[in-house]
């Protein structure tokens, strides 16, 4: 552990050490604030770590204003004004400045060159020591205190006393990396509302019949899905439990609105009902209705998931079969645990912070970044991004903060 800096002199302590933190950290220390980056766990940057393992998306390459419409939550404007201050591209000239090249893909995603987080990751540690910012690790922040910041750590409680704070402790998925949202309570201590957390960017759970359960792990390509208002495109995974998947993900806000979750596939989003009838020509002589879905799964190309999930919806004609294929329903039971969704939605209510500062109102000098605020955005390079940009909020107004003091 390093030491503290002299509470005597103006100092800033930033809790948690995932994207949002650091950015925090980066943007403080460049204002000419010294800085502490303290984390729960041993080492820096779990998540972000176990986020980029399969291939760090770090943004997407769309126009700002579409850029800022995939967020939920927050003032109006808020998210326009970030992305317009901290777009796609200024990332990357980020990224390129640690010395990570990124590219990219066909659907607009960047990465890393690498695909990986590692190398991002420590390029980004090594330049904040090397401007001053110190880490201390395994520091697990349990509350206030009138003097300070209480932390549970090895050696027992320790009291600091930093001239401002960044709280940057994530949400409540995947608690195994630190974000296990620990943080409610305390804030709740003090009077902070806090929006209850839900799993977002997750699975969700249907009632398969067996046929249905025996395509689980084939993807559902090429395909729309329509939740209340909202609509995406994109690929489905079938799974044992239900669906998985980036257009699940899309509308999970939409189906956790309603009553009793339901959503409708288009399974061919470019073609007609009336088109699929006449692709189809003669029925075969004697086929009964299940055998039917198959054929007709076999000629429009559907695969064989599609096939069964067509069969065990009852059958019919080719006309109905067709209309079935650009309007499917599946009922849904609920989404997968929190535990073990990419993010949460809910946290601290908007009203609790300055939307310009993201200080929260009860506590002068604490400020809110990353998912402990009540937003969400899907996978595809947002949510990331929503972090980077509200790290930087947090940390260019706590460091106006520390100098003012």
């Amino acid at each position: 552990m390093e030491a503290y800096p002299d509470p005597r002199s103006p100092w800033l302590a930033v809790i948690g050490a995932g994207p949002a933190g650091l950015r925090a950290a980066e943007v403080a220390v460049a204002a000419g604030v010294r800085v502490t980056v303290f984390d729960a766990q041993p080492s820096v940057g779990r998540k972000f770590l176990v986020a980029g393992s399969g291939g760090l998306n770090l943004t997407k390459s769309v126009p700002g204003e579409r850029f800022a419409a995939q967020y939920l939550g927050g003032p109006a404007g808020f998210w326009a004004e970030r992305i317009a201050e901290f777009g796609p591209e200024d990332l990357r000239a980020w990224a390129a400045d640690l010395g990570v090249e990124t590219f990219a893909a066909t659907t607009g995603r960047v990465y890393p060159r690498s695909m990986k987080g590692a190398p991002l990751l420590r390029a980004w540690v090594r330049r904040l020591r090397e401007r001053g910012v110190t880490f201390a690790v395994r520091h697990r922040w349990s509350g206030f205190a009138a003097e300070g910041l209480r932390f549970a750590t090895p050696s027992g409680e320790r009291l600091v006393t930093p001239t401002a704070t960044v709280l940057a402790l994530g949400g409540g998925s995947w608690p195994e990396t630190g974000s296990d949202a620990a943080w409610i309570a305390p804030l709740a201590a003090v009077g902070v509302r806090v929006e209850p957390l839900a799993a977002a960017n997750c699975g969700w759970e249907a009632d398969w019949p067996e046929a249905v359960r025996a395509w689980a792990g084939t993807p559902l390509k090429n395909l729309a899905v329509t939740a209340g208002a909202q609509r995406a495109a994109g690929e489905l995974l079938l799974t044992d439990y239900g669906l998985e998947g980036g257009v699940i993900y899309a509308v999970g806000a939409a189906l956790r609105a309603m009553a009793e979750p339901e959503m409708r596939v288009d399974f061919k989003p470019a073609v007609e009902a009336a088109t699929l009838v006449r692709r189809f020509g003669a029925v075969p002589r004697g086929r009964v209705e299940a055998e039917l879905a198959v054929e007709a799964a076999r000629r429009w190309r559907l695969g064989p998931a599609v096939a069964a999930l067509l069969a065990a919806s009852g059958g019919g004609d080719v006309a109905g079969l067709a209309v079935r294929v650009k309007n499917f329903p599946v009922r849904l039971r609920g989404p997968r645990p929190l535990a073990e969704a990419i993010s949460s939605a809910g946290g601290v209510a908007w009203d609790e912070v300055d939307a310009g500062t993201l200080m929260l109102r009860r506590q002068p000098g604490v400020f809110l970044a990353g998912e402990m605020l009540d937003w969400e955005a899907p996978t595809g390079g947002y949510l990331l991004h929503g972090c980077f940009v509200t790290g930087a909020l947090a940390g260019a107004a706590a460091a106006r903060y520390v100098l003012g003091s």
